[in-house]
């Protein structure tokens, strides 16, 4: 079933209601990185209770499975998550009921058979109360070109800023990261099961594009922020290439008023991750 571009247009989910805890919140901070030294008070803010701290990033899980796009014609077995972004108003709770709205805000056709661009947006708020932070996730559709969609007007990537980087920071996964990550929520089998992994052309399970997204934030509270992650206000990425558990992720970083823009490599293979970084700081 091809996509329609009307259909697609209208489809929205609004009212959806989730929770999370203060597990949930420490459970994430550990999947990306958090509290590998547990002697380090700065590290152990983020997975311990006491005096508990909210990573930004940890609004991409704490409403998994919302969503707007549903039956939309999308062949699913060729999509990749191509951005994501996410603009923050206030500091996430360390836990809270939530409700969320979401819908389609755009939709390009790239050609018949060079794939489609499906951009979602998910506004996430208290239940009843203050709105929290906005999610925008960019899909490419790689078997769904040429259904009859807009050729121009997709939104263009962050540019980096064309200098050596001010910094580089060694960002290490670990080989069981994948499967301490996806209890947050993403439980494909990609990122688990060997088999599946191979049957899809990896030669093993692969970490989640969104972990790696969390440990670039992780690298930069750490190493550029000192530990001080609400300072951050917004956090864009686009995906660019796999990481496997226990590669060294290596985080270029530029420091200009008010944006950290950024880039994220494999040191192993000196391949590019994560592109067009923008870590977008308060005022």
């Amino acid at each position: 079933m091809a996509i329609n571009y009307d259909t697609l247009m209208g489809l929205k989910a609004e009212g959806q209601e989730f929770s999370y805890g203060d597990r949930e919140t420490m459970l994430y901070a550990l999947g990306i990185g958090f509290g590998r030294d547990p002697m380090d008070e700065k590290e152990l803010a983020f997975v311990y209770e006491k005096n508990l701290k909210t990573v930004p990033t940890l609004a991409t899980v704490i409403a998994w499975g919302a969503g707007a796009i549903g039956d939309s014609g999308i062949n699913y077995a060729m999509v990749v998550h191509g951005e994501q972004k996410l603009t923050l108003y206030k500091p996430l709770p360390v836990a809270a009921k939530i409700t969320t709205d979401s819908r389609v805000v755009g939709a390009w056709d790239k050609g018949e058979g060079k794939g489609a661009i499906i951009v979602t947006e998910t506004n996430i708020a208290e239940k009843g109360g203050d709105k929290l932070c906005t999610l925008t996730s960019t899909i490419f559709a790689r078997g769904d070109g040429g259904f009859g969609g807009p050729r121009e007007g997709a939104p263009a990537p962050h540019t980096l800023p064309d200098r050596a980087p001010d910094m580089s920071i060694d960002a290490q996964t670990l080989p069981d990261q994948a499967l301490l990550y996806r209890l947050s929520g993403d439980r494909n089998p990609l990122h688990s099961d060997p088999e599946f992994a191979k049957a899809v052309g990896f030669p093993k399970p692969i970490l989640h594009g969104l972990c790696t997204y969390g440990t670039c934030c992780r690298a930069i509270i750490s190493d550029v922020l000192g530990y001080d992650a609400t300072q951050i206000t917004g956090f864009d990425v686009r995906f660019s290439a796999p990481v496997f558990p226990g590669d060294t992720v290596t985080v270029d970083v530029w420091k200009d008023k008010g944006v950290i823009s950024f880039r994220a490599r494999v040191k192993e293979r000196d391949a590019v991750v994560i592109n067009n970084g923008k870590c977008t700081l308060k005022g």
